[in-house]
C-alpha cells in the first residue's frame, strides 16, 4: 500500500461513490455514538455531526471515541497514524471491516482526508507535522465535513474545533513493590471547547481497564488517592477553601 492510498484492518479498500458506510449504517440524524464511558464528556452524549474534536495527542482515547460508531455500522477512516494498533482499535469494538487506513498520506494528506470524510461518518486524522493545516485547508475540509455530516477527530491541536479533550494525568496499576504487571491505566480526562462544549468537564476513566476497555472510573474504588501526585511527578497546587 502506497502513501495516500487506502486500505483496511481485514485487507485492500477503496471509497466508493457517496458515502461508504450507507448500507446498514446507523442513521444520520442525531450525534454520532461514542462508548457509555465517554457520554459524560460531551454535552449531547455524542459527537456532535459536522463537528470537529481535538484531542491533545493520539493514544487510546482518539480510537475509543470511534468505537462505538464502528460497532453500529459506521465506516471509519484513519489517516496520518501508521501507529494506531489493530488489536487495540479491535477490543474497543472498532470493526476491521470497516475501517479505512491511510497510514501516510503524504503531502497530499487534506485531499486523503477530504475523501474519508466523504465516505465516513467518522474520520480520525493526524496533520503531519512538516505540513501543518492552514486556515484556507482548514476550512475547505470543514466544508467538507458539514456537508457530509460526519465527525473528523484530529490528533493535535485544531483552531476553532468545537470540542478539545485531553488526558490530565493517568496512573498505572499492577505494579508492586518494584515488581509485576502493568494490568490497566486510570486516566482523568478534561473535555471543553465552543458552544455547548464550553462547560468543562472532568471524568476518571479506566483507559485502557483490565479487559482492555474503557469504562468509568469511580474514584472511591481507585488503588490510589486521586489528590496526591503520581510518583516522580512534579508537585501539583490544590485549592485550598478558607
Amino acid at each position: 500500500m502506497t502513501a495516500g492510498q487506502p486500505g483496511s484492518f481485514a485487507g485492500s479498500g477503496a471509497l466508493t461513490t457517496g458515502r461508504a458506510g450507507t448500507q446498514g449504517a446507523p442513521g444520520i440524524s442525531g450525534a454520532v455514538p461514542v462508548l457509555p464511558a465517554l457520554r459524560g464528556l460531551l454535552p449531547r452524549g455524542g459527537l456532535a455531526r459536522g463537528s470537529v474534536v481535538a484531542v491533545a495527542e493520539f493514544g487510546l482515547l482518539c480510537l475509543a471515541l470511534a468505537a462505538a460508531a464502528s460497532a453500529d455500522g459506521a465506516w471509519c477512516g484513519i489517516a496520518g497514524i501508521p501507529e494506531a494498533g489493530v488489536l487495540a482499535a479491535a477490543a474497543l469494538g472498532l470493526d476491521a471491516g470497516r475501517t479505512l487506513l491511510v497510514p501516510d498520506p503524504g503531502p497530499s494528506w487534506p485531499q486523503v482526508a477530504a475523501s474519508l470524510l466523504d465516505g465516513c461518518e467518522l474520520v480520525l486524522l493526524r496533520p503531519p507535522a512538516r505540513t501543518p493545516a492552514s486556515a484556507q485547508v482548514r476550512q475547505r475540509l470543514e466544508a467538507t465535513l458539514r456537508r457530509g455530516r460526519g465527525v473528523l477527530v484530529v490528533a493535535g491541536d485544531w483552531p476553532g474545533a468545537q470540542l478539545r479533550l485531553r488526558v490530565v494525568t493517568r496512573r498505572w496499576t499492577g505494579l508492586g513493590d518494584g515488581h509485576g504487571r502493568l494490568r490497566a491505566c486510570c486516566a482523568e480526562v478534561a473535555a471543553d471547547g465552543r458552544g455547548e462544549a464550553a462547560m468543562a468537564r472532568t471524568r476518571w476513566l479506566w483507559l485502557p481497564g483490565e479487559d482492555g476497555g474503557v469504562a468509568v472510573a469511580d474514584p472511591g474504588d481507585l488503588p490510589f488517592d486521586v489528590l496526591q501526585d503520581p510518583p516522580g511527578a512534579a508537585p501539583a497546587l490544590h485549592t485550598v477553601n478558607g
